[in-house]
């Protein structure tokens, strides 16, 4: 008998404990950090130290919004020299582009495949400038007090910029039910740090609507839960966008890679968890070319439908009155609009995936197509570049205006304040809204135009899943229509079939076992 449990304790010592060891190794992970003891305050709970009410120099009557930006600066000096030399002022910056050396791009000269671009639609979208007024090019980046420092500010919730006016608010003579005028006084004085409130005024609404352009960034965010958005959600850490995107002099971290294409000053996961947050080694072993928004943005638009398809070349229809259209989709989403042609939209969304390394190209207004679809923006990485990652998704695609001559993407003027002035949401000719874009950007047009295929990339950052709802290992190592299908520059196992790979592996095995066999069979009868 003890003879036997001397045999059996044996075989359990040889065999089964390296496998257990082995197997718990792998479970817990090799490598414990100190991540999940972090304490996190988001700036959602902090308190001002300073009361704006006691200021006298706010407690004058102000009628218009440069003198509360005056005002402003009277003790904040020098904070205007900070916003204007940023992006969310200039609308641009110098960036080095392969192949082109240092160029000037950002919103102010930069094709979209929504809106089509921001310059000769300055009255629409510069509502969204950190400014008062850039209605057209005499519009003066040197003076101070054209910084609009309520926008991003204010904590009273009764500040907004009227739509169609160049970012200003409303006045006596605009003012309406929607944008009444605000009360420059009560704002001035209930100012602090931006929260989700003052930073998705702009960014949920980007491209004419909620959850139009990014899909990951929408109004519902403003109020939300864990299941949404792990970080933002108010029953978890209801984190505010400055928490992540940290300021420092109003040089704000990260990257929209629509308007940019360096890896700088990129705000990251790596910030707050590290580049081992798993516990986990082949959960962290991942993280050498898996960006973790792969995992952990499952799916996107998770409340509202985003757009995925905008098709120019069928705007401009009316019905049997010369009225304007508008049809929607079974989900109340407008799937036609006469001024902006035929949409698809959708919710809960599955990324697509790219490698990506953090620098893009762009289409600039002098590049010909040479391609189609037509890459709006261009999100370089590859399997074998080092500093790539598997990223997240949405690509918007679309159809819109081109020079058929010339292989251009045309400009065109969509917006005036009346009918009569060459805009197309106003006249629905194409002809002149694209004479009059073009003309207003300085280029030139053949006088042709024809439609074309378009695709622009996002990378996914925010509605990131709480961790029961990342995406399982099986969604990607599976044989047929994976999430990673599209990815076919490496060898991914549980994917991709090579039969000397296969065979290499199971030989492995098969020797490793039978030695340890061997090996216990000896030690059993030595």
């Amino acid at each position: 008998m003890k003879n036997l449990l001397n045999k059996a304790m044996s075989v359990f010592v040889v065999l089964i404990l390296p496998i257990l060891v082995i197997y718990l190794t792998v479970y817990f992970g090799l490598n414990k950090n100190e991540a999940d003891k972090v304490v996190f305050q988001p700036k959602s709970e902090h308190t001002a130290s300073v009361d704006h009410t006691q200021f006298e120099s706010l407690q004058q009557t102000f009628t218009n919004p440069k003198q509360v930006t005056a005002a402003c600066l009277t003790c904040h000096n020098k904070r205007d020299d900070e916003l204007m030399s940023s992006t969310h002022w200039t609308w641009e910056r110098e960036v080095e582009l392969p192949g082109r050396g240092l160029v000037k791009i950002g919103k102010k000269n930069l094709h979209n495949n929504f809106c089509t671009a921001a310059e000769g639609n300055n009255g629409s979208c510069m509502r969204c400038h950190i400014g008062y007024g850039w209605e057209d090019k005499s519009f003066d980046f040197t003076d101070a007090t054209n910084i609009d420092c309520l926008v991003c500010h204010d904590k009273s919730d009764t500040y907004l910029k009227q739509k169609g006016m160049a970012g200003w608010p409303a006045t006596e003579e605009t003012a309406t039910k929607e944008f009444p005028v605000p009360d420059y006084n009560l704002v001035s004085q209930s100012v602090g740090s931006p929260d989700r409130d003052n930073c998705g005024v702009c960014h949920f609404y980007g491209g004419g609507g909620n959850n139009v352009k990014h899909g990951d960034l929408e109004e519902a965010l403003f109020h939300t839960t864990k299941k949404v958005d792990v970080h933002m959600g108010e029953d978890g850490k209801n984190m505010v966008c400055i928490d992540c995107h940290i300021t420092e002099k109003h040089n704000i971290k990260g990257r929209a890679y629509s308007v940019s294409s360096e890896n700088k000053n990129r705000a990251e996961c790596e910030q707050c968890h590290t580049s081992s947050p798993h516990n986990d080694y082949l959960l962290d072993y991942h993280n050498a070319k898996l960006a973790c928004q792969t995992c952990h943005i499952p799916v996107y638009a998770k409340v509202n439908a985003t757009t995925l398809y905008w098709d120019w070349s069928v705007a401009g229809r009316k019905d049997e009155n010369g009225n304007a259209i508008k049809e929607y989709d079974a989900d109340h989403n407008y799937s036609y609009l006469s001024i902006k042609g035929r949409f698809v939209f959708d919710n809960n969304v599955k990324p697509e995936y790219v490698w990506f390394n953090g620098t893009a190209d762009h289409l600039l207004n002098d590049d010909s197509i040479t391609e189609i679809p037509v890459k709006i923006n261009t999100l370089f990485g590859s399997y074998s570049d080092s500093t790539a990652k598997i990223w997240p998704v949405k690509i918007h695609r679309g159809k819109q205006a081109y020079d058929p001559i010339t292989k251009k993407i045309l400009s065109v003027k969509l917006f005036a304040h009346n009918k009569g002035e060459g805009a197309f949401w106003e006249d629905l000719d194409w002809e002149e809204g694209i004479k009059q874009g073009m003309e207003y950007n300085g280029r030139y047009w053949s006088g042709k135009y024809e439609f074309i295929e378009t695709e622009a990339y996002w990378p996914l950052n925010h509605m990131v899943s709480v961790k029961e709802e990342t995406v399982s290992c099986k969604e990607c190592h599976v044989r047929n229509n994976g999430r990673l299908a599209s990815l076919n520059d490496f060898y991914l196992p549980g994917r991709d079939y090579n039969k000397w790979i296969d065979f290499s592996g199971f030989a492995i095995i098969i020797v490793s076992l039978i030695g340890v066999i061997l090996h216990a069979v000896m030690r059993i009868f030595s």
